[in-house]
């Protein structure tokens, strides 16, 4: 399976799911976007199409962490760990989880695991 294929079936994915996956002030969508080298997560309010908060590998206070920083895995783990405090810190502890169609393993897995364990609810 090439590059093209890949991403078109991962839009496929995206757009059966999209359909039903629907954050809402009291439970917003936590949506999960990786590349090659990064990692991001938004809680996202659909009803009103605003950004509660997000955490990423390109955040500074990941960008402390050193010159190389963490391998993917460990970095997955600290942006589902970051996007957890930000949500509890807004009294946020339930949240629609949006894969955006990719796989659930691997770093979306550990990303996932991550927020749980910190406290959110999903």
């Amino acid at each position: 399976m090439d590059r093209k294929e890949k991403e078109l079936a991962r839009r496929r994915r995206k757009k059966r799911v999209s359909d039903k996956v629907r954050g809402t002030p009291e439970r917003p969508r936590l949506c999960v976007f990786k590349s090659a080298r990064h990692i991001y997560a938004q809680l996202i309010d659909d009803s009103r199409g605003h950004t509660l908060a997000s955490a990423s590998t390109l955040d500074k206070a990941y960008r402390t962490m050193g010159p190389k920083g963490p391998g993917k895995m460990e970095s997955a783990r600290w942006v589902g760990a970051t996007i957890a405090a930000k949500a509890l810190a807004q009294a946020i502890t339930r949240v629609v989880f949006d894969r955006n169609g990719f796989l659930y393993h691997g770093r979306i897995q550990a990303l996932a695991d991550a927020a749980r364990e910190k406290g959110l609810d999903f």
